[in-house]
């Protein structure tokens, strides 16, 4: 017999397994003590708008019934070491993605990627906290499973039309998520299970005879009569195939700049610019679940999402939290010497003191009238100028440029600042001498509403650390609605952050997968 139950629970309830079985044994009017009873949540959300806070259940029980698993068949991946290839550049969530989906379709993908792999690919991370050197091939952003290998893994995405969300989760779960994704609402893998995670996603490509190649930059297209053959690494190696799926990121200005080269149509695109605001998780724990001491042992670090509309010059625009990170750390997120860029991450457990989110605004076409000269490559200028400012502004090192939240809004430099989860250290600086006026004028604007909605939020006792700026690509590499194809050169598919399609994880994955899909069911026999 199985039972289904939609039920508003105490975190304790929620949380705590054995009483969790116990309230739903109740709600059937069944003993506690039944026997051969399996209880379990497969949708979970916690609602924190009252003063008490509950946690929405869908949930089943079983008696004397063996529940069906959440994880429903895996797909198959049939041996292609000798089918035709595909190629693909990028082995972060798209191209990995797409590497799979290629196989189940019976096509080899050769994927290539400029950093290390993920194990090597530590030492390069340590080597930028803790001695401010940034290797352009293998940092924050480049290397396997690319930016979302080193961050939250947050798996929340509201792309629902990009394809098959629960899909991308069980092939996640197949390879080392835990099955709390598939349950959870908002989920989230985190930053020190993703790499483990990302080693059997490469697995399962190898054993099926893809080829991966690490440390494998591309620095040219081999271009044929508008067509794209292949591409030329940075050995002079020609690498050929039925097309390519080119999945870079939203950080591979080198990429960028040989299209633009090699008169590729690309186009610039908005993006948003501005800070990680850091406070302490316990702060903003009471804020949002009203509670006078701390969460207790059954709640999650508590997140938030704040967005308002500003006035500036006449010009209305929005600034909103990005990449929220409860119980995280903040990263140098920099790809080359002589900038500075921060990220935000968490562990699976989120349990760091610190809170820390992105808050940024948008950066508008017609803001960069003074770069226009830069043609599609205009915000990519726009953005490593400033990332330079803040580099200089830390002192030329990876040492981030900071302010306490309040003397920010009240145009002071602070004398002193707090702890925090940044590494590299930081410097107190005037932020709006780092950010362009139309940013800073907005921040401090949103930052006085945000005081507003979350009472403590705006606080002397918070502190801005920059700057936030690759939110986004600031590059479009345009692609047909439907066959996403580029317009210009068949055989090439933009995909992912970097081609301006997708904006996450799950997201960047389905993209992939689709890319995939129209690459081999337009060019390659089967």
């Amino acid at each position: 017999m199985k039972k289904n139950f939609t039920l508003q629970l105490s975190p304790e309830e929620a949380y705590d397994p054995e009483l969790f079985k116990k309230v739903l044994l109740n709600k059937a009017g069944l003993s506690t003590e039944t026997a051969e009873s399996f209880a379990r949540q497969t949708r979970r959300s916690i609602d924190a708008r009252g003063r008490r806070v509950r946690v929405n259940v869908e949930a089943e029980l079983f008696i004397k019934e063996s529940p069906k698993p959440l994880l429903h068949a895996i797909p198959e991946y049939p041996n292609v070491k000798n089918a035709e290839a595909i190629i693909i550049v990028g082995a972060g969530p798209a191209g990995l993605f797409a590497a799979l989906r290629a196989i189940e379709l019976g096509v080899k993908p050769i994927l290539i990627e400029r950093g290390k792999d993920v194990r090597a690919r530590r030492r390069d991370l340590a080597a930028i906290n803790k001695h401010h050197v940034v290797n352009p091939d293998s940092n924050y952003c480049f290397g396997e499973g690319g930016a979302g290998t080193y961050s939250d893994g947050k798996l929340y995405t509201r792309s629902k039309k990009r394809g098959d969300i629960r899909r991308i989760m069980e092939i996640l779960v197949a390879h080392g998520a835990t099955e709390e994704i598939l349950v959870d609402a908002h989920p989230h893998i985190g930053t020190n299970k993703l790499p483990v995670l990302v080693a059997e996603l490469r697995q399962s490509i190898l054993n099926a005879g893809g080829e991966i190649a690490f440390e494998t930059r591309v620095e040219d297209l081999i271009l044929k009569d508008g067509e794209i053959k292949g591409v030329v690494t940075q050995n002079g190696e020609k690498i050929t195939g039925k097309g390519v799926i080119l999945a870079t990121g939203h950080s591979a200005r080198d990429i960028f700049e040989l299209l633009h080269n090699r008169e590729v149509l690309i186009e610039a695109k908005p993006f948003a610019l501005g800070v990680r605001i850091e406070h302490s998780q316990n702060l903003i724990d009471k804020i949002q679940y009203h509670c006078e001491v701390d969460r207790g042992p059954y709640l999650p670090a508590s997140s938030y999402s704040l967005v308002q509309q500003t006035q500036f010059k006449g010009k209305q625009r929005g600034v909103f939290s990005f990449c929220m990170c409860p119980g995280g750390f903040i990263v140098p997120a920099a790809t080359s010497p002589g900038e500075l860029v921060v990220n935000g991450m968490s562990p699976s457990r989120r349990d760091s003191r610190f809170a820390n989110s992105g808050m940024v605004a948008s950066v508008e076409l017609e803001d960069l009238r003074t770069y226009h000269q830069f043609g599609p490559l205009a915000a990519m200028h726009f953005q490593a100028d400033i990332e330079k400012k803040a580099w200089e502004a830390g002192g030329k090192t990876q040492v981030a440029p900071a302010q306490r939240m309040v003397d920010f809004v009240q145009k002071r430099v602070s004398s002193s600042l707090l702890d925090t989860s940044y590494q590299p250290g930081l410097n107190s600086v005037d932020m709006h001498a780092v950010l362009p006026d139309f940013i800073s004028e907005r921040l401090a604007m949103a930052f006085k509403a945000f005081g507003q909605k979350m009472r403590g939020y705006l606080t002397n006792e918070a502190q801005l650390i920059g700057v936030e700026s690759r939110t986004s690509s600031p590059v479009r590499i345009p692609r047909d609605r439907e066959s996403f194809e580029h317009p210009q050169i068949k055989r090439l598919y933009p995909c992912g952050e970097g081609a301006g399609y997708a904006g996450g994880i799950v997201s960047a994955a389905m993209d992939g997968e689709r890319c995939a899909e129209h690459l081999i069911g337009t060019y390659v026999k089967r």
